[in-house]
């Protein structure tokens, strides 16, 4: 994406309309807060990260005595290599890689130059000291997808879901007409119905925040040879997982080349899970504006069409709706593709890899699109009442159920006769009542009954706390 010097959202939108991707592009305001994360910068920050960390804590080692211990300043000097990347260090390592066609040893040689002007020039030799390129990929890419979902992509979701709960609460008592198959069934409340997607995701954000972000240091193939080569009696095994877990990873003991990406799979399918229940709730929430149980705000200067003026059009939830099926669809192929790597390594994932932030961005959009459109509505309980005052038939599953408990015969055949396929008014309804045998006290609580009232324990079930 271009990025221009300008303060004029025109010129800042149509030099956006070069990207290849609306990430990048149309939705490039929205997807800011990952580019610090997800993108090839921030995947470059996070390998000077692991450099300089691996640096620092090899001089720690009192095993290694050719690389003297830094001081505390001098720490500080390799660790700012990180802290303060910028575009020109960007561009200093690009420089380097149009020569060597290899982004990880352009880092290295970066890294070379700036601790040589530092006067810490003697501590080179060992900057990706016994490592594979892929040792300090995977602990990058583990950094760089932990630190985007935790600090961006979770927040989203959390806001979504706290939106979503207070939309429950608010419409707990809410008589709703339910629809199942599309047909007038059982009334339940708007509430209800909220709380049942809010505590889906309240579920998937559990699951998540278990998720391990494993990572591996252990050279070539996975069997610190080089490592060994050097220095055979360290404990290479303990000092790697000591490592890892300095970064705040988890520490894969056995790998090929690779660390296997398993989690990887984990991680997007907890994503493509929340990214399907947010689809469902998307349609749901279009299908109660079709039925205008959920009226539109319309914002002053908006168009919903070119041709028909009266059009508001439910658009917020009809993008998040493509950006969370999109998000899945990368995430299934990345999850089920990186699982596999021929014999000890192949290139594969290498490419796959960088479109993690596809995954996460794309994920981000619907969670984002989904709370406006959530924003930008309110329920029309004059609506939901006209259907329900339509729907009287759906009070025969409370007559059958009371006649079943008095011993009638055959009750459900029975009410089945009646109201089957057919539009039952109250007064049918309550034809059909007081033509069954039936206790006094149970005809007279039926006959009290309507098709808003008969919800159950919906408006109790819209308060639940999803964690009890």
């Amino acid at each position: 994406m271009l990025t221009p010097n300008t303060d004029d959202p025109a010129l800042t939108a149509a030099l956006a309309a070069h990207a290849l991707s609306p990430l990048d592009g149309r939705y490039a305001k929205l997807a800011a807060p990952l580019r610090d994360h997800l993108s090839e910068w921030g995947l470059m920050k996070r390998r000077i990260l692991v450099e300089a960390e691996w640096l620092i804590f090899l001089a720690d080692e009192p095993g290694i005595a050719e690389l003297r211990a830094l001081g505390e300043e001098e720490q500080r000097i390799v660790r700012r290599l990180a802290s303060e990347f910028d575009d020109e260090a960007m561009a200093a390592i690009k420089a380097h890689e149009s020569r060597t066609n290899h982004d990880l040893k352009a880092v290295e040689l970066y890294m070379r130059d700036r601790l040589t002007e530092a006067g810490l020039g003697e501590t080179t030799n060992f900057l990706h000291f016994a490592c594979t390129s892929e040792d300090v990929n995977n602990l990058s890419y583990a950094l760089v997808l932990r630190d985007g979902v935790t600090e961006v992509w979770r927040p989203a979701l959390v806001e979504l879901i706290e939106l979503v709960e207070a939309m429950a609460g608010d419409a707990s008592a809410l008589p709703m007409l339910s629809l199942t198959h599309g047909q007038p069934a059982t009334p339940t409340t708007f509430g209800k119905e909220m709380a049942v997607f809010a505590a889906r995701l309240r579920r998937q954000l559990g699951l998540l925040d278990g998720q391990e972000y494993l990572g591996k240091l252990n050279g070539a193939v996975g069997t610190y040879a080089a490592h060994l080569s050097a220095y055979p009696e360290l404990a290479w095994d303990d000092l790697s997982r000591r490592f890892v877990e300095s970064l705040g990873l988890t520490w894969a003991p056995l790998t090929t080349q690779i660390e296997a990406h398993d989690w990887i799979g984990e991680l997007f399918g907890a994503i493509a899970r929340a990214n399907g229940i947010v689809l469902d709730l998307d349609r749901d929430m279009w299908s109660y504006v079709s039925r205008r149980y959920l009226r539109q705000r319309v914002v002053p200067g908006e168009v919903g069409s070119s041709t028909m003026p009266h059009k508001v059009n439910p658009i917020a939830f009809e993008n998040a709706e493509a950006n969370a099926g999109l998000s899945t669809a990368i995430a299934t192929h990345m999850a089920t593709t990186l699982a596999t790597s021929r014999l000890q390594r192949d290139l594969s994932d290498s490419s796959l890899l960088r479109n993690c932030g596809a995954v996460v961005g794309h994920s981000l959009l619907a969670l984002k699109s989904t709370a406006r459109g959530l924003r930008t509505v309110e329920v029309d309980p004059a609506a939901m009442e006209r259907d329900l005052e339509q729907a009287w038939e759906v009070l025969a599953e409370a007559v059958q159920t009371v006649m079943r408990k008095n011993g009638s015969e055959d009750p459900y055949e029975q009410v089945k006769k009646v109201v089957r396929g057919r539009a039952i008014d109250e007064a049918a309804i309550r034809e059909l009542i007081e033509g069954a045998d039936l206790p006094a006290e149970d005809r007279e609580r039926l006959l009290a009954m309507t098709p808003g009232s008969y919800v159950g324990l919906a408006p109790q079930l819209a308060r639940l706390d999803p964690g009890s």
